[in-house]
């Protein structure tokens, strides 16, 4: 395969045996990147659309409009939508766990107000989006808790994780419904999630598949310690799914703020890795049901100014102008292979 054949490849293409390839949108890239999603892409991600707070500012007002549209643009087009997130500590708006008076609401009210707000939400899109990120981010990073201090644990207890699943479950018996994580192949985190998940398999809970959400760069996490992970969480029996994955070019250490552009060296590290993780991805393609990429190309990027203020990144497999990077021809061998 030849770069001057880049018009000819597309990434769902190559890998329509494997599992889906998807990319995380909003209203702006969903217009400006419209002809590089409709070709390469046969799933999309609302990147903030479908979270709690984008969808439900106040407790009786709804506001669909974006995510509305990214699910018009994928049933246009003929690609499959993801549903992220129901159920995180962030992105929330307060009036949720809080009374009119302002004081803390209880669990009851809590868990009510979480039902409502999946069935709402759920039932809408249950046409078009065929998974959903039911809860995300739930297990605390360092230390001894398995889960992190949240308003959704203070005030309904551990509990939240499960009835979320199953209000999910009751709104739509057909969505597959994933529990979505960072740091998933990171030894400490890893085993937290199998733990979480393993408990709730134990007690019935409607769940069938793990998130991994694959924030990854140059260095890390190692390529084993992914490996691991994928095993540690197929041992489930559940399906996986790579949900937000990008290669930052800076490790975690590196605070540079210079780089006008990538450097050869970082070009070349980001192919070699992309061609590393699509090769173990085809590996396990039997578990792994889809591969999302938390944006589509460089010209937009969650990374621009995190973790460092006024830098840019350049994670994706096309640069600024859509064109496919070594990255890109990288991942196709590896599908050719």
């Amino acid at each position: 395969m030849t770069e001057q054949n880049a018009q000819y490849v597309r990434l769902r293409d190559v890998f329509k045996d494997d599992f889906l390839v998807g990319a995380a949108v909003n209203p702006n890239t969903l217009d400006r990147q419209a002809d590089l999603l409709n070709y390469h892409f046969n799933s999309l991600t609302a990147e903030n659309e479908m979270k709690f707070a984008s969808l439900h500012p106040e407790e009786h007002v709804y506001t669909f409009d974006d995510a509305d549209r990214i699910v018009q643009f994928a049933r246009e087009h003929g690609m499959k939508v993801r549903g992220h997130t129901l159920v995180w500590h962030n992105q929330t708006t307060e009036w949720l766990f809080r009374n009119p008076d302002g004081e803390w609401t209880d669990r009851d009210t809590l868990l009510a107000r979480m039902k409502s707000h999946i069935d709402t939400v759920v039932k809408r899109y249950k046409d078009d989006v065929y998974c959903w990120d039911v809860v995300n981010e739930v297990i605390a990073d360092e230390g001894p808790d398995l889960l992190r201090s949240s308003h959704w644990l203070n005030i309904a207890g551990s509990d939240f994780i499960a009835k979320a699943f199953e209000y999910a479950n009751e709104a739509d018996p057909n969505a597959l419904l994933f529990y979505n994580d960072y740091n998933e192949s990171h030894p400490e985190k890893r085993e937290k999630i199998y733990l979480l998940v393993k408990s709730l398999l134990e007690q019935d809970v409607p769940i069938h598949g793990i998130g991994l959400q694959a924030h990854w760069n140059l260095h890390s996490p190692e390529i084993e310690q992914i490996r691991e992970a994928m095993e540690r969480y197929a041992s489930l029996g559940l399906k996986l799914q790579l949900t937000e994955l990008d290669v930052s070019v800076f490790d975690h250490h590196d605070r540079r703020t210079d780089l006008l552009a990538p450097t050869e060296e970082m070009l070349e590290l980001q192919a070699e890795r992309y061609g590393q993780f699509f090769k173990l991805f085809k590996e396990y393609r039997n578990v792994i049901t889809g591969v999302t990429f938390w944006g589509a190309a460089d010209d937009y990027t969650w990374l621009n100014d995190f973790p460092v203020r006024g830098r840019k990144n350049w994670p994706f497999l096309f640069d600024e102008s859509h064109q496919p990077k070594r990255a890109f021809w990288e991942v196709v061998r590896q599908a050719e292979a």
